[in-house]
């Protein structure tokens, strides 16, 4: 699967989020496209990114492995597949990327 954005680096990093936790791509509900954030989303589509619900089956990829996670996958804060660990900061943008 294809992750979108702006100056990528090979986990999914993009030119607004690069720690080096900053490796979700999540996905838009409205396009069904994974974007590093939503800005990349907003600069690079016709439209803007709309949150997908928490129950989807795949709303977020794990940039260092690719690996598909489910809400409950990404809300523990490691890939469970990588281990990676996902930036905790992300969740002040929560509403913006999910919705009930």
């Amino acid at each position: 699967m294809m992750i979108y954005g702006i100056g990528l680096d090979s986990e999914g990093r993009c030119l607004h989020y690069h720690t080096k936790c900053d490796v979700v791509a999540l996905k838009c509900n409205k396009c069904k496209e994974y974007f590093a954030c939503y800005q990349c989303h907003n600069q690079l589509q016709n439209h803007p990114f709309e949150p997908v619900s928490k129950e989807d089956e795949a709303p977020v990829i794990c940039g260092s492995c690719r690996h598909f996670l489910t809400f409950d996958e990404y809300k523990k804060g490691v890939c469970p597949y990588c281990h990676h660990a996902f930036n905790p900061k992300c969740q002040v943008h929560e509403t913006i990327y999910f919705k009930e």
